[in-house]
């Protein structure tokens, strides 16, 4: 827990105690980190101030894993831990705060390089605070988290876009598979589109989608008649198929025909592939990566049609000019087009063409 003094070293927390009795007011209650309003306007009052900083969130990997295993006061007992390793190694150099849930915000006024934040964040997962297991009562889960990191005012000159930045380097540590942190780099990085499927619940989502798909006759009428949805929701502008033997085709564009032999070698038994630098599909499917790279695709979700081990073809999203990460709710999206798909095609008899 920050104590009185330890906040008092920072002049946004000394003005702010001037008319508090003690540093409990500013802190959240379970964590004893800084709270959320307070490390919010702090990052802000430094971008005021023009005081040069590191801005990052962790967000701890699977926590619901821990909550469900162990039960919710082992999980408040994790958060407390890794609050209490976070204040011991940001010491004299800056403060953390929480954010919500298991999302922790770190604000870093010693490191504001690249280098100088990938050696902290190193540190970070040498078992200090990360890659560790925590020894509770009854049980030691082994925590991981997922950081991402952006820095004033190398990055960005306002708070807006330098929250806009953490955001999208975190989501694109949790889709290279989490445990791991990003920091903002402009060519890499500028360009992902972060989309999330919020305008309606999930439920609302799928049940016109299954409406549409059922309401003509023919598997490329019924694409035709869910395209509105998807580009609406997915905000794309195509739908690529692929059939048994590798023909790849668009629902809108008749002219699109390519084959993609090698495709299979992207899912290597799973129902979903999802990429956002196509690095692994040009090591494991160097064809499909070529179609891809003359199509300007620079990110790709591919999901398999099929039931149980019969695969009747694949479903691929993939816009060009247009890095993205690829959501849950986006993914999940697709996977029931696929099955809705399948289904139908076991109903009818009829197959992608």
């Amino acid at each position: 827990m920050y104590t009185r003094e330890q906040l008092e070293k920072y002049p946004y927390f000394a003005d702010v105690l001037k008319n508090e009795p003690d540093a409990s007011a500013l802190l959240d209650q379970l964590t004893g980190l800084v709270s959320r309003g307070h490390i919010l306007w702090f990052a802000q009052w430094l971008i005021e101030h023009r005081v040069p900083f590191s801005f990052a969130m962790m967000d701890l990997d699977n926590f619901k894993f821990v909550n469900d295993t162990y039960g919710h006061h082992a999980g408040d007992e994790v958060l407390v831990k890794v609050a209490d390793e976070l204040i011991a190694i940001l010491d004299g150099i800056g403060l953390a705060g929480r954010f919500g849930g298991d999302e922790m915000l770190i604000v870093n006024l010693r490191d504001t390089t690249y280098d100088a934040c990938k050696a902290l964040f190193t540190r970070f997962y040498d078992g200090t605070v990360l890659r560790k297991n925590y020894v509770l009562k009854d049980c030691s889960p082994f925590i991981t988290a997922t950081v991402g990191c952006a820095i004033y005012p190398k990055d960005a000159q306002d708070y807006d876009t330098l929250f806009e930045m953490i955001d999208k380097t975190l989501y694109r540590g949790k889709n290279k598979g989490r445990n791991c942190h990003i920091i903002y780099v402009e060519e890499k990085h500028k360009d992902i589109v972060i989309r999330r499927i919020a305008r309606r619940g999930m439920y609302t989502t799928f049940s016109r989608m299954m409406r549409q798909f059922e309401l003509v006759p023919g598997m490329r009428n019924k694409l035709r008649s869910v395209m509105p949805l998807l580009m609406e929701e997915l905000q794309i502008s195509e739908l690529y198929y692929v059939d048994r033997t590798g023909r790849m085709r668009a629902v809108r564009d008749e002219t699109a025909d390519e084959m993609l032999p090698d495709l299979v070698e992207l899912l290597r038994g799973d129902d979903l592939f999802a990429d956002n630098s196509l690095e692994k599909v040009q090591q494991r499917s160097p064809v499909t990566y070529e179609v891809m790279q003359r199509r300007e695709i620079e990110t790709l979700c591919v999901v398999r049609i099929g039931m149980d081990m019969d695969t009747d073809g694949y479903l691929i999203c993939a816009e060009p000019r247009n890095r993205r990460i690829w959501q849950e709710a986006e993914c999940a999206m697709l996977y029931f087009l696929a099955k809705m798909i399948a289904a139908r095609i076991r109903i009818d008899g009829e197959a992608l063409e």
